[in-house]
C-alpha cells in the first residue's frame, strides 16, 4: 500500500532526476520567462499604435472605430485582470500561466492573418484575456521564486524595467516592423517569442499547489464586470467626452458593481480579492500612487508620438527610435535603484526622488512649442524615464511586501489593476483636455495660415495643456510617496518567513 510519505518521496525523486537535467541557474531561467511573458503583454498595449494607420487602410478600418485596436485589449485585460490573479492562487499559478500565455500566442498569429476588423478586434480581445491570465500570475511567481530581500528587489528591477520599458519599446518595434515589413508583424513576433518561453516555462516553472478554497463567483463575475465598464467609460470618455450619456452610464453601472463586488467580498468565504490587502497603508498608497504615475506615463507616449509624427514630419521607425533615450533612462535607473540605491537611501526616499525627476521632466515637455526641434525632446525624456525607473522599483516592492504567499496573485493582480486603469484614466482624461484645447486654439487661431501651419499650431498649443494635466497627476504621485507612504519598520521575524519561504521553495523543486 503507497503511503503519503512514500507518495512524497517518489514525487521528490521524480522532481530530482528531471531537475538534473536542468543548468545550475534555475531561477535565471524562471526570471527569464517571467520576464519575457511581461514584456509581451506590456508591449503589444502600444506596439500597435504606430501600425494604426496602415492597418486602417488595410481592413477598412472607419475613422471611429480604428481605436478599438487598442482598446479591445485593454478592456479584457483590464476586466479580467483580477479574475486572471484569484485563478492562479486557486488552480496553480503554473498551470494558470502557461495557458495565459499559450492563449497569448495563438490569439497573436489569428491576429496577424485577420482579414477584416471582426476578426483582428477579436484576436485583439482574445489577447487580452491572455494577458490578464499570465501576467498577475508572473509577478505572483516573482515573488515566490525570490524571497523578500535583495534577490526579489533585484528580480523587481528586472521587471520593473520591462513593465515601464516595455511601452516605449512596443513604439521601437512597431515603427520597425510596420516599415521594414507589414503591420501583421507586430502580432507574429509574438508566436516564435510566446512558443520558446512556454516550452521553457514547462521544465524550470515550479509546481505550486492549489488553494484548498472555494472559487467566489459572485465576487468574480462583478469585480471583472465592474472593471470592464469602468475602462469601457474611461475608453469611451476619451472619443466621445465625459458628458456623454454611454460614459456616464458606464461609470455609473461600474460603480453599482464595484460597490457590489466589495460587499460581497466582505462576506465571501474565500474572497477574490481579500480586501485586509488594502489595511496597510503604505501598499494602498503605493497602489494609488503607481495608478497617478502611470497616467502621466501613459498620455505623455501618446502625444509625444504625434508630435513627432504630425508636427516634426518624423516616419514610424524615427517616430519609435525617438524614444530610445527614455527606454535606456529607464533601463539604467531601475537597474541601479534595485542593485544600488535601495539599500542605501530606503525605498521611500528613492520614491520621492524618482516622482520628483518625473514631475520635472514633465513640467519641462509643457514648454514644447512649435519651432521645437527634438533636441528640446531628448532632456525631458531621459529625466523622465529616469525618475519612472528609480520610483518604479520601491513602488512595486511596497506593493508586495510584507503579502502572505497565499495572497500574492491576489496582491500581484492589484498591481496590474492599477498600471491598467492609470493608464486608460490618463489617456481618456488628457485626450478630452486635448480636444477642447483644440477647438478654442481652431477658433483663435490667426487668419491666413496655411494648413499645416494650421495644424503645428493648434496641436502644439492643445498638447501644451494635456501635458500640464499630466503633471497634476505626476504631482498627485509625489504627494503620496511623500506624505502617505511612511518609512516600513524591520520586523524582526522577516528572517524567519524568508527562510520559511525559501524551505518551500526547495520542496516545490
Amino acid at each position: 500500500m503507497t503511503t503519503p510519505h512514500n507518495r512524497s518521496a517518489a514525487a521528490t525523486a521524480a522532481t530530482s532526476g528531471w531537475r538534473r537535467l536542468l543548468p545550475q541557474n534555475r531561477a535565471t531561467l524562471v526570471l527569464v520567462v517571467i520576464l519575457t511573458c511581461q514584456l509581451m503583454v506590456v508591449l503589444d498595449a502600444t506596439i500597435v499604435n504606430i501600425a494604426l494607420q496602415d492597418i486602417r487602410n488595410d481592413l477598412h478600418f472607419s475613422a471611429s472605430n480604428l481605436s478599438w485596436v487598442v482598446n479591445a485589449y485593454s478592456l479584457t485585460f483590464g476586466g479580467l485582470l483580477l479574475l486572471g490573479a484569484r485563478a492562479g492562487d486557486l488552480l496553480g499559478r503554473r498551470s494558470v500561466f502557461l495557458t495565459g500565455l499559450s492563449l497569448f500566442t495563438a490569439a497573436s498569429f489569428l491576429g496577424g492573418f485577420a482579414q477584416n476588423p471582426a476578426e483582428l478586434l477579436t484576436a485583439r480581445a482574445i489577447q487580452g484575456i491572455g494577458g490578464a491570465l499570465a501576467s498577475p500570475t508572473a509577478l505572483a511567481l516573482l515573488m515566490t521564486m525570490f524571497p523578500q530581500g535583495r534577490e526579489r528587489t533585484r528580480a523587481i528591477g528586472l521587471y520593473t524595467a520591462v513593465s515601464i520599458g516595455g511601452s516605449a519599446l512596443g513604439l521601437i518595434a512597431g515603427g520597425m516592423l510596420s516599415e521594414w515589413a507589414s503591420w501583421r508583424w507586430v502580432f507574429f513576433v509574438n508566436v516564435p517569442i510566446g512558443i520558446a518561453a512556454v516550452a521553457v516555462a514547462r521544465f524550470v516553472l515550479p509546481q505550486s499547489d492549489r488553494s484548498t478554497g472555494r472559487f467566489d463567483l459572485a465576487g468574480a463575475i462583478t469585480s471583472t464586470l465592474g472593471m470592464a465598464t469602468l475602462v469601457y467609460g474611461f475608453v469611451n470618455a476619451g472619443t466621445s467626452g465625459w458628458a456623454d450619456v454611454e460614459t456616464i452610464g458606464s461609470f455609473a453601472i461600474g460603480i453599482v458593481l464595484m460597490a457590489a463586488f466589495v460587499f460581497t467580498e466582505l462576506r465571501a468565504e474565500s474572497p477574490i480579492t481579500p480586501l485586509h490587502l488594502f489595511a496597510d497603508r503604505n501598499r494602498s498608497s503605493s497602489y494609488l500612487a503607481r495608478l497617478f504615475l502611470v497616467a502621466g506615463m501613459m498620455g505623455m507616449f501618446f502625444f509625444l508620438t504625434q508630435f513627432l509624427r504630425g508636427v516634426l514630419g518624423y516616419s514610424d521607425l524615427k517616430t519609435g527610435f525617438a524614444f530610445v533615450p527614455l527606454t535606456l533612462a529607464v533601463f539604467t535607473s531601475s537597474q541601479l535603484s534595485s542593485r544600488v540605491l535601495v539599500e542605501r537611501f530606503g525605498g521611500r526616499r528613492l520614491m520621492i526622488i524618482g516622482a520628483s525627476m518625473s514631475t520635472l521632466g514633465m513640467l519641462w515637455l509643457t514648454q514644447l512649442g512649435e519651432s521645437s526641434s527634438y533636441l528640446s525632446l531628448v532632456g525631458p525624456l531621459v529625466i523622465f524615464g529616469f525618475g519612472n525607473g528609480l520610483a518604479f522599483v520601491p513602488l512595486t516592492t511596497t506593493a508586495i511586501d510584507g503579502v502572505a504567499p497565499k495572497d500574492a496573485g491576489a496582491a500581484s493582480g492589484l498591481v496590474n489593476v492599477m498600471q491598467q486603469v492609470g493608464g486608460a484614466l490618463g489617456l481618456a482624461v488628457l485626450v478630452t483636455v486635448f480636444g477642447s484645447a483644440s477647438t478654442h486654439a481652431t477658433n483663435s487661431a490667426p487668419a491666413g495660415l496655411t494648413a499645416e501651419a494650421l495644424y503645428r499650431h493648434v496641436y502644439t498649443y492643445a498638447a501644451d495643456k494635456a501635458f500640464w494635466t499630466a503633471e497634476v497627476f505626476l504631482i498627485a504621485t509625489l504627494l503620496l510617496v511623500t506624505f502617505a507612504i511612511r518609512p516600513r519598520v524591520t520586523r524582526a521575524y522577516d528572517a524567519v518567513e524568508d527562510a520559511a519561504m525559501e524551505n518551500e521553495l526547495a520542496l516545490e523543486f
